[in-house]
Order: structure tokens, then C-alpha cells, then sequence
């Protein structure tokens, strides 16, 4: 276990120049507040550093802003992309005046669900994979004013450029809609960028599995982390997306993890493999059960599958991402599950039948996700699942994009907008608050904001398309 003093001698040995404070905010980004490495000391990890919490998304208000981050050293590394020498450390929050936890730290709702799942004495730790998309452009521009608005992303690779004078030759091997996935260069002209990114990682100490082009036009990309417990894995995703914006930018382009930034193409989910053990022994696993799944997982898939519109708001949370959940772009609306069916909401992946690879893959979440919260919600819905032995029903073994209406009239399908899923979670979240894990409060803020910084303003802006639509009715 790493210790201040241990990371102290890390900063001396490296030359370090600054230490970086970081925390995540409700809706998954890194915020920080950066010390010189004379004003920092083993007991800094004791005392925190302050900061103002009504000046952060969704936290406290101004009359009660006084926020404490505490350092955890065990998350202690180089900052790769700063020219002077600099270490970053992520930071728990506390409320300056109880010293208690923050109820809306994302990062101590994963420590409780870790807890939790420890003390109903189901398992002892819970395994996440997560398989975060995106996309590299060479350029983006956006406004919005009161009587105009526009956006435009533009990429080397994308299928509108088969025809463009860019003023050094058109070489002709851009990318078709949905034909992104696997071709290598010419065709794929991010694989350096990729493998850097990946590199990086692995300096950072995190273990990649595999990286690729993604299906869409343009420039969509998948890097594969190996998985890991529901707080490591939660804390890697935040610096895989450091990682990757931050690589971007250094060779003069811009990565995205907005669900759907192209019509007419793939959007960019995160799908997360799950699985629990207990003593050492994968807990899911069973070679005479559904898809080398037994009776503990398939009651995990039933809790999925009954609180999925709930768990949404949390592995959906945009409007946008409701632009990606439609039919006919592989992203999976359909609440069933099955083994290899890519169409399921909860697939089982038979790649191996090795016990220890069983695992359960959540294929509705996207890259908007706080990956802390989403993480928790899922594992809490799962535990639900085991713990009232939630039947899953028949798994669906077939091609759900390609069935008839009357096959899918009777499917259950996630909710088709922001506003739905937030209705859903205000409806259904006791199975949340399990464990103390999260909190009323928390699930009431969370719902406010979202309606008020998403669903609200959305609704009242006017899209270009309208104007097709409607200018000369």
C-alpha cells in the first residue's frame, strides 16, 4: 500500500516541480487545483486542501461551500503531458465542518458499493470491464446565439470528404457509414495516435487489452482496459480519458466521448463486463448453467433487466445519448439478454469457457457516464437481482434489429429520452439506496440537475432541421 511518504519520495526522486489535486465532479470529469511541491508535505494527506463546492456542477451552495479534498496516495502518478515536472493525486471529498464523506462524491459512492457488496456477504469484490468509445476529429465547430445555430465536425477519414479539394490531393481511402471497423491503413489513419494513447496508459499502470478502429466514419476508436475492481476501474476510466483527449490534442486533433456526435453512423457506447467473486471463485460461472452462466448470474441479469429503465439516468445521462439508443445502429434498446447476441441489452460473451472469464456485459451505457456511478448502479441493481432471486426470463436467440413488430411488441425496450429514464429513476431507485450507498438526496439532485441543465434547455433551443421541416409550411 502506497504511503505519504512513499509518494513524497516518488515526487523528490522524479524532480517533481508541482502536485496536482484532482476530484471527480457529479458528472465524471476531473476537476484541479495545482500546489508547489514546497507547499506540500506528508501531512497534507491528514488535512486536505479546500476548495469552493458551489462552484462546481451540481455540488453544494454558496452559502455552504467550504469543501475539503483529501488525497488518496495509493493514486499518485507523473503527469505525462505537462512540461514542467508535475504528480497528480485523486482526492476523496469531505464536508470541511463534520469531516464526513460527501454524499455527492461519485468516487465514496463506489468505495460504499464496494462496502456493500462485502457486507450482505454475497461476494467479497466486484469485477468491471469497460469498453469506452469515442472519436478523433481533425476539427469541430459549434455556436449557438439566439438566431442562429450550427455544428460541424469534420475528419480526414470521414465518407464527405471523398470529394473535397483540401488543397494537398485527395488520396480518395476515406471510411464508409459503418464500415469503420477493422480495416487497416490506408483506410485507418489513427493507429500511431492509438498506440501512443495505449502506451501512455500502460506508463500510468494500466494494463490495455486491445485497441482498434470502431465501426463508425470519421475517426471512431475503441482502446480495451483490462478489467478490474468496481473503484480501480472507475478511477482508470477518468485517466483513460485524460489519456486520450490529451493525446489528441498533442498531435493537433480533438477527441470526443459525446455519444452521437454523426447522424446516420454508430454512436459511441461503453459497453461493461461484470462478474462477482467470492473466496477467489467466480461466482457467475456454472458449465451446466445458460451460456456457462449459473443461477447466482442469471438472478444478477434479472436485476438489470427490471431496474434497467431506472438505471439509465445513470449509464445514459444525456440527451444525446438518447440521439445513439435507436434501432439500426447497434446500440441495443432491447431489455432481454443473450449469449453471443450483440442486439440484447445484457449479452454473455463465449469467447472461452474457462470459469474464470464468465462474465456478464451491460451493452446500454455510454462514454457521458460518471463511470463511478454508473459502475455502482449497476452492481447495486445486480446485488437486488441475487438477492430476490429476479428471474430473468427466456433469453432472446435471435436477431432483434431484424424481428418482426409483433416479436418486439413483446420486448421490453429502455426508455427513448432523457426525460423518460429520469422519470423512471425517480419512480424506481430504493434498490440504490441499499447499504447506504447512495442517497435520497443525491438521486433527487441528480434528477434536478439533469432536468435543468439538459432535458429543459434542449427542449427549447431550435434545431436547424426544424427549418427544413417547417420554414415553408
Amino acid at each position: 500500500m502506497t504511503t505519504p511518504a512513499d509518494v513524497m519520495k516518488m515526487a523528490k526522486e522524479n524532480g517533481v516541480k508541482i502536485v496536482d489535486f484532482r476530484f471527480c465532479d457529479l458528472l465524471g470529469t476531473w476537476q484541479h487545483t495545482s500546489k508547489s511541491i514546497s507547499d506540500v508535505d506528508e501531512e497534507i494527506f491528514e488535512h486536505g486542501v479546500g476548495f469552493d463546492g458551489s462552484s462546481i456542477r451540481g455540488f453544494q451552495s454558496i452559502d455552504a461551500s467550504d469543501m475539503l479534498m483529501m488525497p488518496d496516495p495509493t493514486t499518485a502518478r507523473l503527469d505525462p503531458y505537462t512540461a514542467v515536472p508535475t504528480m497528480y493525486v485523486v482526492c476523496d471529498l469531505y464536508d470541511p465542518t463534520t469531516r464526513k464523506r460527501y454524499d455527492r462524491d461519485p468516487r465514496g459512492i463506489a468505495q460504499r458499493a464496494e462496502s456493500h457488496l462485502k457486507n450482505t456477504g454475497i461476494g467479497d469484490i466486484a469485477y468491471m470491464g469497460p469498453e469506452p468509445e469515442f472519436f478523433v476529429f481533425d476539427n469541430v465547430r459549434f455556436d449557438i446565439t439566439n438566431n442562429a445555430s450550427f455544428h460541424s465536425v469534420d475528419s480526414i477519414e470521414g465518407y464527405w470528404n471523398s470529394g473535397s479539394e483540401n488543397g494537398h490531393g485527395n488520396r480518395g481511402y476515406t471510411t464508409r457509414p459503418k464500415a469503420g471497423y477493422f480495416p487497416v491503413a490506408p483506410h485507418d489513419t489513427l493507429q500511431d495516435i492509438r498506440t501512443e494513447m495505449v502506451l501512455t496508459l500502460e506508463e500510468l499502470g494500466i494494463p490495455v487489452e486491445v485497441h482498434h478502429h470502431e465501426v463508425g466514419t470519421a475517426g471512431q476508436c475503441e482502446i480495451d482496459m483490462r478489467f478490474d475492481s468496481l473503484l480501480s476501474i472507475a478511477d482508470k476510466v477518468m485517466t483513460y480519458k485524460y489519456v486520450v483527449r490529451n493525446t489528441a490534442r498533442k498531435h493537433g486533433k480533438v477527441a470526443t466521448f459525446m455519444p452521437k456526435p454523426i447522424f446516420a453512423d454508430n454512436g459511441s457506447g461503453m459497453h461493461v463486463h461484470q462478474s462477482i467473486w467470492k473466496d477467489g471463485a467466480n461466482l457467475f460461472s456454472d458449465p451446466n448453467g445458460y451460456a456457462g452462466i449459473g443461477e447466482t448470474g442469471m438472478h444478477y441479469i434479472g436485476g438489470l433487466l427490471k431496474h434497467g429503465p431506472a438505471l439509465m439516468a445513470l449509464a445514459a445521462p444525456t440527451v444525446n445519448s438518447y440521439r445513439r439508443l435507436v434501432p439500426g445502429y447497434e446500440a441495443p434498446v432491447n431489455l432481454v439478454y443473450s449469449a453471443r447476441n450483440r442486439s440484447a441489452a445484457v449479452r454473455i460473451p463465449t469467447y472461452s469457457c474457462n470459469p474464470k472469464s464468465k462474465r456478464l456485459e451491460f451493452r446500454c451505457a455510454d462514454t457521458a457516464a460518471n463511470p463511478y456511478l454508473l459502475f455502482s448502479a449497476l452492481l447495486m441493481a445486480g446485488l437486488d437481482g441475487i438477492k430476490n432471486r429476479i428471474d430473468p426470463g427466456d433469453p432472446a436467440e435471435y436477431d432483434l434489429f431484424e424481428a418482426d413488430k409483433a416479436t418486439l411488441a413483446k420486448v421490453k425496450t429502455v426508455p427513448g429520452s432523457l426525460r423518460e429514464v429520469l422519470g423512471a429513476l425517480e419512480a424506481d431507485h430504493d434498490f440504490l439506496l441499499e447499504g447506504e450507498v447512495f442517497s435520497k438526496g443525491f438521486i433527487e439532485n441528480w434528477i434536478d440537475y439533469k432536468l435543468e441543465n439538459g432535458v429543459e434547455p434542449a427542449n427549447l433551443r431550435i434545431s436547424p432541421y426544424e427549418f427544413y421541416l417547417y420554414f415553408d409550411i
